[in-house]
């Protein structure tokens, strides 16, 4: 008798899961996203605005007298810094990701609905490819985070690609190149942060490649 396996979203979540090339995509995404957040959150840490120039005057009902509102307010500007600041770092970290989306996600869902409600110019559309990728991480992780809706978790492969140390090492590093930058740099450069990103972003992949044998296997 010939027996047809039965394939459950569960099941295929679990075959992408395996994908080096998804994996990879994933933790890049972790510190994409992470990046932006921990970038975004230093300047209201520092009780600074987002521009040099004072908006006070800004017609009422507009994104600048809007963001100057909340830049008064002074404690409540601080505190959406930290909140950013603690979703970014913990998606870099790689280790706590499965929290960090868990946390990013009502920070993104609330920004993105502010800049769909004023003219923000293109900033909506930023904004919403953070969303769908932090939807893109929450799905990744649902096998582990459905407990929280009191259904049976399935604990992933403790050996894939994606949980080895040096995607956490590089996460922190990144995490501090950024929030380091963006703390002594008022005036800063985008192109070089991202750069410096970049090149160290690279290293663990590189290192990874070099050992693709043991660990790459499409």
């Amino acid at each position: 008798m010939c027996i047809i396996p039965t394939f459950t979203k569960t099941t295929y979540l679990l075959i992408i899961k395996e994908n080096i090339l998804a994996q990879l995509f994933v933790i890049y995404t972790r510190y994409l996203v992470g990046s932006g957040f921990v970038f975004a959150s230093i300047v209201k840490i520092k009780g600074e605005r987002f521009t040099t120039v004072s908006h006070q005057d800004a017609p009422f009902g507009t994104a600048f007298h809007f963001f100057e509102t909340m830049y008064q307010t002074g404690i409540y500007w601080q505190f959406l810094g930290w909140g950013q600041l603690v979703a970014g770092l913990l998606l870099m970290t790689q280790r706590f990701a499965k929290l960090g989306a868990v946390v990013f996600f009502p920070i993104i869902l609330n920004v993105f609905v502010i800049t769909i409600s004023m003219e923000f110019a293109f900033t909506p559309v930023i904004t919403f490819l953070m969303l769908m990728a932090n939807l893109l991480l929450l799905l990744w992780h649902w096998d582990e985070l459905k407990i929280l809706l009191n259904l049976t978790p399935t604990l992933p492969d403790a050996n894939r690609l994606e949980n080895k140390k040096i995607w956490e090492i590089t996460g922190w590093i990144l995490f501090l190149m950024t929030a380091g930058y963006r703390a002594i740099n008022t005036l800063y450069n985008p192109m070089l942060w991202m750069g410096m990103l970049v090149l160290v972003g690279l290293i663990p992949l590189i290192l990874v490649g070099v050992q693709r044998n043991k660990y790459l296997r499409f």
